[in-house]
């Protein structure tokens, strides 16, 4: 039983970062193709893609690596987990690195980005860290 979909995505991403993967498949849910689109936008991955199964749909997130094969994704960190909640309004958002790193946010309206989310005055429960 699994406690944690989105703990087992960010670590099914930060293993296959590390193996150097072309692409890595886990289970579909609307939390996780927010993820995915977020981690698409801010450049962290080339594409996601929707697979159909026939126990359960899927997701495929195609990663991302520099020309002589540097990692994009250098570290995924989870924040708020089921144990222990962490919200933040937009003013309370900090930037990652300076500014090198993204906060991935669950808000009213969908996941977005720490940078989207000062934007757009939305707080939320802060999913996780990538930079």
């Amino acid at each position: 039983m699994m406690t944690d979909p989105i703990a087992d995505m960010l670590t099914r991403l930060r293993n296959a970062v590390r193996v150097e993967k072309s692409h890595v498949e886990m289970s579909l849910s609307k939390v996780k193709r927010g993820v995915a689109e977020v981690l698409k936008r801010e450049g962290y991955i080339w594409d996601w893609e929707e697979i159909s199964g026939k126990p359960t749909d899927g997701l495929r997130v195609h990663l991302k690596y520099g020309p002589n094969g540097e990692r994009v994704i250098r570290r995924i960190r989870r924040v708020s987990r089921p144990g222990r909640r962490v919200y933040s309004g937009a003013a309370k958002l900090k930037p990652v690195l300076g500014g090198l790193g993204i906060t991935i946010i669950s808000t009213s309206r969908g996941v977005i980005s720490d940078r989207e989310a000062r934007q757009r005055n939305l707080g939320g429960e802060i999913l996780c860290e990538v930079w």
